[in-house]
């Protein structure tokens, strides 16, 4: 019996790593979004510097490790098998839900997932416990007390983290505004000197009496926690002078950009706090599952169903190497795991101060709120004088930022935002992991971030309704994660108790199918987006000739998705094939956003114009709209035939499916025509792409006509005739719209001097 147990904390330890590489892919966001979204420095320092953050601040988790073993229920109220069942439950249900939310590329919270687990799991125990006739209650075997306050303080942190990030922001821009490299010269290192000062403050003063570094006995006798709290403010003043000193001597000797050294130091100081305060999630459970087993195992011919797990409530001293061999498994992670990147766009994209295609849309609540604070911005400029509005009209005026360099691309915003996003995050972080609260990382980072956005403009009148509904999506994300957690881990405890062994086991095989599927669906959606993006890079075209190359390429691109959807429609349904039809529809779907992006891109793409391309700028504007249009067609067209088929509905009839074989040979011609004219500069053809245009209108009608027909007879059913109308309809729009787009490239390729008659 007891080498079922070994087995059960053996793979705990395999949940572990696991679930340290996938906590890791989603809050990697957390203090790399900073520094990377302000280019303060490459990739690779970036990366460096947050390494070395993870690796002191597991160092420093100690005391947060608690949390696990009596943070949530009372340990001495299980017995030993009750216990491990708890853990097991936690850990596959996080791991399971960390990997679903890092495929989706949205950041979500360790610390609600492993504290709502650990809740589920533990109510679903003591509800057999009590089912059993214990003669206690379920709230007997909660800690209520402990896990509300911990649960409270997650919710009230989103708001602080908020209030907080907006107002320093708002302080931090109203002194150095956007041009601010002079300021920076004049009193940059004291802004330098008391951010890190306060880092300091709180990562060493506060942060210090949890780790194993506390109890270090000084010469004086004292231990080092003791020693700190009794000189804090000696260190807090020698640390502001030392940081003020040194700062003001390397910009006037070396020329070093105080902002980069700032950001650089919040990475660190971040990344070292979110090791600090995040690592239980991963590494508390697992931890103390094996304290579990050290206890019942000193107790020779125990009965795992009798022995009560007392000796958890006590003081447990993590040892030192699963800290550190943690820290390096997440380096290891954040080296190598792509999945953090996609994390890390959704944050950055949130925040950047320029304008682009939006991840999100809109909606009616974002839309209200958005009317109402521009009402009470216009009221609050009418009471202040003019000289006070023109004088914070000035500072927050983002086209007076810092030029950005020939050949370098432009940060989502400065580093005066980035530095205020990493000091005030790493101060409240430290400062909830020195009252050993699990503070939720993802939380503070993430909305710090977007109070930060707002006070700096970056929410302006064409982007605020899509960034509020982006975040909102990402907080209603938030709070499916702690009901999924609960919920998964209650049923996963539930039945591992009630079917015991053979249930964990196959707890254990779906664990693993669900990471090892997620993981090739993720490598799959990572290409499809390089590919998107390779797609898409119409901004790098500067002349003319590279602008008539890159659309020459999309449009034919265009012409041959149009014949192979088409196509794919038709066969999906006449045969009733629904994976086929799913197949084309999803193929229109992604190339519907592939050209929304590249029209959404455009202003960036006509900024980067030389001159002799400018007056090339409205006929690339048309050709983006008119392939915008055929994807709009397409989709209309394979969407409404998928339903028809997922709906079960009856069959087209043999002459719908013969009309339409017809009409999807003559499209097939059309567009073996329009690729040769685009893509061998023909342009002579052009009147026989009209002919053929025409003919497939008149085609078109025909059917149109007969199909009425066979309705007035009642030889069609209405679901049919609806469905074959629409599919007409569109296909007369998409091939006007091709038309239109070999007429745009024309054009265009007159004004690159491609053009021949």
């Amino acid at each position: 019996m007891e080498s079922i147990y070994i087995v059960i904390v053996g793979v705990l330890f395999i949940l572990a790593i696991s679930d340290l590489v996938v906590g890791v892919s989603n809050d990697a966001v957390n203090f790399l979004n900073s520094a990377i979204g302000s280019k303060a420095a490459s990739f690779k320092v970036v990366m460096l510097v947050a390494a070395l953050g993870v690796v002191v601040g597991a160092t420093f988790s100690s005391g947060m490790m608690e949390v696990a073993r009596k943070g949530i229920f009372h340990p001495q109220m299980f017995y030993f098998s009750e216990i491990m069942v708890i853990f097991f439950a936690v850990m596959i249900t996080d791991v399971i839900l960390l990997d679903t939310f890092n495929t989706f590329g949205l950041p979500t919270s360790t610390t609600v997932s492993i504290v709502f687990e650990l809740l589920g799991a533990a109510v679903a125990i003591s509800l057999l416990k009590v089912m059993n006739d214990s003669g206690l209650s379920v709230s007997d075997y909660i800690n209520s007390s402990k896990a509300l306050a911990i649960i409270s303080g997650i919710l009230l942190s989103v708001v602080v983290a908020f209030l907080s990030g907006a107002i320093i922001q708002y302080i931090s821009r109203l002194i150095f505004s956007f041009r601010f490299k002079r300021k920076m010269k004049l009193y940059g290192a004291i802004w330098g000197g008391l951010s890190i000062t306060a880092i300091t403050y709180f990562i060493l003063i506060k942060g210090l009496k949890g780790s194993h570094y506390a109890y270090y006995e000084m010469a004086d006798g004292m231990i080092l926690k003791e020693w700190v709290q009794v000189n804090a403010l000696l260190i807090i003043g020698l640390s502001f002078v030392a940081w003020t000193v040194l700062l003001q001597m390397i910009t006037w000797l070396f020329k070093v950009n105080i902002s980069r050294v700032i950001v650089l130091v919040g990475t660190f100081a971040l990344a070292m706090a979110f090791a600090g305060n995040d690592l239980v999630n991963f590494i508390g459970v697992p931890l103390a599952g094996y304290e579990s087993y050290v206890q019942f195992a000193a107790n020779p011919g125990a009965d795992p169903n009798a022995f009560l797990m007392s000796g958890l409530n006590g003081k447990v001293e993590t040892p030192f190497v699963f800290l550190l061999l943690a820290g390096l498994v997440m380096v290891v992670t954040l080296y190598f795991n792509k999945k953090a990147k996609r994390v890390i766009k959704t944050s950055v994209d949130l925040s950047r101060q320029d304008e682009g295609t939006e991840r999100f849309g809109s909606t009616m609540f974002s839309k209200v709120l958005v009317r109402s604070a521009i009402r009470v911005n216009k009221r609050v400029s009418a009471i202040l004088p003019q000289s006070t509005n023109d004088f914070i009209r000035k500072q927050f005026d983002s086209s007076r930022a810092e030029e950005v360099l020939e050949g370098e691309e432009k940060p989502a915003f400065d580093m005066i935002r980035a530095s205020v996003n990493l000091v005030v995050a790493s101060i409240l972080i430290s400062f909830a992991t020195s009252l050993k609260l699990p503070l939720s990382t993802t939380y503070v980072t993430f909305m710090v971030a977007m109070g930060t956005s707002l006070a700096d403009n970056a929410w302006g009148r064409e982007s605020a309704v899509y960034r509020i509904t982006g975040v909102i999506s990402v907080i209603m994300g938030w709070f499916f994660t702690a009901m999924a957690a609960f919920t998964v881990a209650f049923v996963v405890a539930f039945l591992s108790q009630l079917g015991g062994f053979i249930v964990i086991g196959l707890f254990i095989l779906v664990a693993a199918y669900s990471v090892i599927r997620s993981h090739v669906k993720g490598k799959k959606t990572e290409e499809a987006d390089e590919n998107t993006s390779k797609q898409t890079e119409l901004s790098e075209s500067v002349s003319v000739m590279d602008i008539h190359i890159e659309c020459k390429s999309s449009a034919s691109d265009s012409f041959h998705l149009v014949s192979d959807v088409f196509e794919g429609m038709v066969n999906g349904l006449a045969k009733e094939k629904r994976k086929e039809l799913n197949h084309t529809y999803k193929k229109a779907k992604s190339f519907n956003k592939k050209v929304k992006q590249a029209k959404g891109d455009i202003k960036f793409v006509i900024q980067r114009m030389d001159d002799e391309a400018l007056t090339s700028a409205q006929y690339y504007t048309l050709v983006l709209d008119y392939m915008r249009e055929i994807g709009h067609n397409l989709m209309f067209i394979t969407e409404p035939s998928l339903e028809h088929v997922d709906n079960n509905h009856k069959p087209i009839g043999p002459n719908q499916t013969e009309h339409l074989r017809e009409l999807n040979k003559d499209i097939a011609s059309f567009v073996n025509t329009a690729v040769q004219i685009v893509t061998e500069n023909s342009y002579q053809r052009l009147p026989d792409l009209f002919k053929e245009s025409e003919e497939i209108l008149a085609n078109m009608d025909a059917y149109t006509m007969s199909q009425i027909k066979r309705l007035k007879k009642n030889k069609s059913g209405s679901k049919s005739t609806k469905l074959f109308l629409d599919i007409l309809a569109e296909s007369k729009s998409l091939v006007f719209n091709m038309v239109n787009l070999t007429k745009s490239m024309r054009d265009l390729s007159k004004m690159s001097g491609s053009y021949y008659e």
